[in-house]
């Protein structure tokens, strides 16, 4: 064991995972996930005094515990469950990291929900705005602002091994480290915890998949024996799935289930809920794939090195977010952490489901037009509507499509000042009334059985002011910018993120959020490792022909409004005039199919280049929409109205 480790020996051999009754929930529940809901503050004080009891007393003796958002899979949504850091904070935004003292309480979170932590921590918590100038990350303030000496308690399961290994080094210089605890302490104190959901998993047809799991599974033991590699364990639910074309609901919104595989080269294991499992899974999965108990992961680990003769040069790989009790439990001499092979088969999407991309992205268009035209109507005519009751009404003509599943995250349904929280999303008990006087942002999607969609479209149903339209439009350009690029193979999302916000620096304005994230297929809606933006991750990775990825710049005027487009756009390889350096050239290819709202355009601003783009746009969404709305004239109007040129 390495030093870095020399605090965690504990950490395994008395972990128990625990499986919880099964409770029926619907596929994906809409008041969780990606929003927030609005603004409600939590009184903390009594949690707080009863998690910091249990800190002091003689068992546990730590001096500061770091809760994370994430489960034991690193999942970046989670079941409810598995909300302890929304429930000792009373933040519920998707991301961020509480650390807690015997004395104080921070909560680190980046620049999407800066407004709403704002309004819902209460006067126990210090809101650390990560990414701002003089504030540090979490992990840097466990190391530089706690006293020496500190016990610094964390759960293994929730805490990725190389994040482990890099506090302990850091943390020397303190001669503080970090303490394992066998139990997470914020379970002992959550009253009315949801219980673990185990709900039937289902096979994805090769229809929809394109690869049968057993090519999956063939590939991937190609990727092992490169090295060699004894075994791969496989701990990101989407992986999971991804590999084996399964599907589930335990988590809102991902069709995801709670699983662990391990994949050697001669067995494939999935642990799971054997409960959720059924004769059509086991026929699907075929003998070749054992089905074993979920609870039954962590024992077979520390088995593993036996049943698969591990050695110094013959390992066991883990992703690079696997947790630390993954790593503890087989011995860390015995793995190598890299980046997942099954992320990268995974990010880059085969021809068939390219076209179940298209395809979904089509009807998805229909709904999205028919609710559009539907919202105006009822403002036209004086209806009061507010955010909730019209996410709803979304999801029922989302509903009615073929191949739905679910939405793929909360609606987030925002008029006016609400526009300007990023992931905000009504609360059907307290949410603003939509006005007709000012913007409305509307950022949804849905699961199909062959895709996933995520859109945004912002709209002004009365009279924008020269200052929104400005904004608009500059946004709008950045789309663009991005929807048109060509570059060479080998070019990364970090690289091109700055085409998006170009126009908008002209004006000095900006956003802070990513311009665009991978997208799984009927999985995950925000899927690595690619993606456009300023994290310095995105660096690693270069985009591909087949990936996926959304195109999504915004700017937001606290307190007053908030505007992003977003479409999904899909990496294709172009031909260019040249070739130059042999490299090859890549472009993009936008699926999402929706008018962008032609009122909020200052066209003074736009090239020709822009105006010719934003016409033919909108030609294409007239003609690929419109055969799906001929039974709905009202909609149809409104499309043909919308896509007029410019």
């Amino acid at each position: 064991m390495s030093s870095a480790f020399a605090g965690l020996a504990r950490l395994t051999t008395s972990y128990r995972v625990r499986i919880y009754p099964i409770k029926a929930v619907t596929s994906f529940r809409r008041l969780a996930s990606m929003g927030a809901l609005a603004t409600q503050t939590v009184d903390t004080t009594k949690r707080l005094e009863a998690l910091r009891s249990l800190m002091s007393s003689s068992e546990h003796n730590v001096t500061a515990m770091v809760i994370p958002s994430e489960d034991q899979h690193m999942s970046e949504y989670i079941a409810a469950c598995d909300e302890r850091r929304a429930y000792i904070s009373g933040f519920n935004g998707s991301a961020g990291t509480v650390i807690v003292t015997l004395k104080d309480a921070f909560l680190f979170t980046d620049g999407r929900y800066f407004l709403q932590a704002e309004k819902q921590l209460d006067s126990n918590w210090t809101l650390m705005k990560s990414g701002l100038p003089d504030v540090p990350t979490w992990q840097e303030f466990l190391s530089k602002n706690l006293e020496k000496h500190s016990r610094i308690g964390i759960d293994p399961t929730l805490i990725t091994a190389a994040d482990a290994e890099s506090l302990e080094t850091s943390l020397k210089a303190k001669e503080s480290h970090l303490v394992s605890l066998t139990d997470n302490l914020v379970d002992f104190i959550w009253e009315d915890r949801p219980p673990r959901p185990a709900n039937k998993v289902f096979p994805l047809d090769v229809k929809y998949s394109g690869e049968s799991h057993q090519d999956k599974l063939k590939r991937l033991r190609e990727e092992l024996n490169k090295k060699p590699y004894k075994a791969m364990v496989v701990n990101m639910l989407d992986e999971v799935a991804w590999l084996f074309n399964l599907r589930g609901s335990d988590i809102d919104f991902n069709p995801v289930f709670f699983a662990y595989a391990v994949v050697t080269h001669d067995n494939s294991l999935l642990f799971v809920n054997t409960s959720q499992v059924d004769d059509v899974v086991r026929t699907h999965l075929g003998d070749p794939v054992q089905i074993k108990p979920y609870d039954e992961f962590f024992p077979y680990l520390r088995g593993l090195g036996g049943e698969v003769d591990l050695s110094d040069e013959l390992q066991v790989l883990v992703g690079d977010k696997c947790n630390l009790a993954i790593v503890e439990a087989i011995g860390r001499e015995r793995i190598t952490i890299l980046r997942s092979p099954i992320a990268d088969f995974k990010a880059i999407k085969n021809e068939t489901e390219i076209e179940g991309f298209r395809q979904c992205h089509i009807r998805d268009g229909a709904a999205l037009t028919r609710y559009f035209a539907w919202l105006e109507e009822q403002l036209n005519s004086g209806t009061q509507l507010n955010e909730s009751q019209a996410a709803d009404k979304l999801e029922e003509f989302r509903s009615e499509l073929d191949l739905f599943r679910g939405l793929s995250f909360t609606t987030i349904s925002s008029t006016g000042p609400n526009g300007a929280v990023i992931h905000y999303s009504p609360d059907p008990a307290d949410c603003s009334i939509i006005q007709k006087e000012q913007i409305y942002l509307c950022d949804s999607g849905a699961q199909f059985l062959d895709g996933t969609t995520d859109v945004t479209r912002t709209w002004h149903f009365g009279n924008p002011t020269d200052e929104e339209k400005r904004a608009f439009t500059r946004v709008l350009q950045g789309h663009i910018a991005i929807d048109t690029a060509i570059f060479p193979n080998g070019t990364t999302g970090y690289i091109i993120d700055s085409w998006a916000r170009r126009p908008l620096w002209e004006d000095g304005l900006d956003y802070r959020h990513g311009t665009g994230h991978g997208v799984g297929h009927f999985l995950n809606v925000h899927e690595g490792p690619q993606g456009i933006g300023v994290r310095i991750a995105y660096n690693s990775t270069a985009l591909k022909s087949g990936m996926t990825v959304s195109n999504e710049p915004g700017y937001y005027a606290d307190g007053r409004f908030g505007i992003r487009i977003e479409n999904i756009v899909i990496v294709r390889d172009a031909q260019t005039p040249n070739n130059f350096g042999n490299k090859g050239y890549l472009k993009f290819e936008h699926v999402t199919l929706s008018p962008i709202h032609k009122k909020l355009i200052d066209a003074s601003l736009l090239t020709a280049a822009e105006r010719s783009w934003l016409d033919a746009y909108h030609a294409e969404v007239l003609d690929k929409v419109s055969p799906l709305l001929k039974n709905d004239t009202r909609a149809l109007a409104w499309l043909e109205r919308e896509c007029s040129p410019l």
